[in-house]
């Protein structure tokens, strides 16, 4: 449809993630770390088989760009790099199953929604994820269509790596068991399907024996993690997370995908349509399911629309239908333009979590001593003291803090003389811990349209 850079649909898709990736570096390198880009970044300096809020993946890969740079464009290389191959994969897979057309447009609805571009900014452990999904589901196609032991193995490869990624990607292995259970049983009987299970197991062995030493701590807050114990359902939450896939993914993609997978027969008829299709739902139905009792975060979707991006693509050119697809892209491409103009200009606005941080570490910066230690309110605050601080020291709490990594690693007389980051008065609580107290600062910044926060710099002595 949109064949229009190049001679070929090929060179034509990877002109199109050669730019993207390209602009998306300059891009990266005007925003000031997330929080939780900060908090991965950390643990890439304390590289282990596991960590208390997701497995090693993230910091693995962090660990390699940081050779790159260790600035703000340097970190989200891991989202260019893992974003960039699966698009990749996503015209090498669309290609296989129906042709170079096909896979092309796939490539372009994959480059052009919203939600893929999130994914090129903020570094969180859905891009590996990606990354690895792609590849995993690339692989797996060819092995249970084509036979190949190569694929057999590289699929069992991957998915190990995909599960180092994200505990989600457990919804892998659910969607390919129902796709053999119902469609492909002698895949069951075939001792290279056991290659591939045993070549996982061995990738993930030191992350189940991590979690083994540490009495499973990271299985058991992922299952605590977004779940209820009263099953009470809010409808509303649905709605909200329903609705959302309608700007994540643009409002006409997402109601052409959801409409023909709800409607259209053929797909269960269709062995590798089938395939594609599970791809997608079995994702999307668990956390439709789970959005009915607490809320979902719109990225936690994210896999479903690699296979979406390719099954969307086969819709428009199958249907012929042109004029939608024209619009549709147009759509989203209003969307994601709009999105990055606005994250990037009005980030205090869109983002104000990010929004500040930089700025309020680089005043504490100016009343640092030698031998100071360094301390923030905050998981997230701590971990920007780290990596915006001169020599990235390392940082902890010195207030209480929901349970994460730094408890992990604290010693049991953390606590020393220093500089304290909060971002809400804390002296009543910091005098608790220590004999001398004083605030030495302060940093307003402006949050919303009409609102504002506050840091607070505090020196600390003599722990009581």
């Amino acid at each position: 449809m949109l064949d229009f850079l190049h001679k070929t649909p090929q060179k034509s898709a990877y002109f199109i993630i050669f730019i993207l990736a390209l602009l998306s570096t300059f891009y990266n390198a005007l925003l000031p770390l997330h929080g939780d880009e900060a908090y991965y970044w950390m643990w890439s300096h304390h590289l282990q088989a596991g960590y208390y809020d997701h497995p090693p993946m993230i910091a693995y890969m962090i660990f390699v760009t940081n050779f790159i740079s260790e600035s703000e464009w340097g970190v989200r290389l891991v989202n260019v790099f893992s974003l960039s191959v699966s698009a990749v994969y996503i015209f090498k897979l669309a290609r296989e199953m129906f042709d170079e057309k096909i896979a092309l447009n796939a490539v372009i609805i994959f480059s052009s929604v919203i939600l893929v571009h999130a994914g090129y900014i903020i570094t969180t452990p859905d891009s590996p994820l990606v990354l690895f999904y792609s590849l995993t589901l690339y692989y797996t196609y060819k092995a249970i269509f084509e036979g190949k032991t190569r694929d057999y193995a590289l699929s069992g490869i991957l998915l190990g790596l995909m599960m180092l990624s994200k505990y989600t990607a457990v919804l892998f292995i659910f969607m390919l068991l129902i796709f053999i259970i119902s469609k492909r049983r002698d895949v069951l009987l075939n001792k290279n399907f056991y290659l591939a299970a045993l070549l996982a197991f061995i990738v993930v062995l030191p992350m189940l024996y991590w979690n083994y030493q540490n009495d499973w701590i990271s299985f058991l807050f992922q299952l605590e993690h977004r779940s209820t114990d009263t099953y009470i359902i809010y409808p509303h939450l649905f709605l909200e997370f329903f609705a959302g896939q309608f700007g994540i993914f643009s409002p006409i993609f997402t109601a052409v995908l959801f409409y023909f997978l709800i409607k259209d027969k053929l797909y269960f008829k269709n062995e590798k349509l089938f395939f594609l299709s599970l791809s997608i739902v079995v994702i999307l139905v668990f956390f439709f399911y789970k959005s009915l009792y607490t809320r979902m975060e719109l990225n936690y979707c994210a896999p479903a629309y690699i296979g979406g991006a390719i099954l969307s693509a086969y819709i428009f050119e199958h249907y012929k239908l042109v004029k939608t697809f024209k619009i549709g892209l147009l759509v989203a491409l209003l969307f994601t333009l709009l999105g990055r103009g606005v994250f990037l200009y009005s980030l205090e606005i869109v983002q104000d979590r990010m929004y500040g941080n930089k700025e309020a570490v680089k005043l504490l910066e100016t009343y640092s001593r030698e031998n100071d230690s360094f301390y923030g309110d905050h998981l997230t605050m701590a971990a920007y003291l780290k990596y915006y601080l001169k020599g990235h020291p390392d940082t902890d709490l010195a207030l209480a803090n929901r349970f994460s990594q730094y408890d992990m690693w604290r010693e049991e007389d953390f606590l020393k003389n220093g500089l304290v980051l909060t971002r809400k008065p804390a002296y009543k609580e910091l005098h608790k811990l220590y004999k001398n107290v004083t605030l030495l600062d302060m940093l307003r910044v402006k949050i919303g349209l009409h609102g504002e926060k506050t840091f607070y710099i505090y020196r600390v002595a003599d722990v009581k």
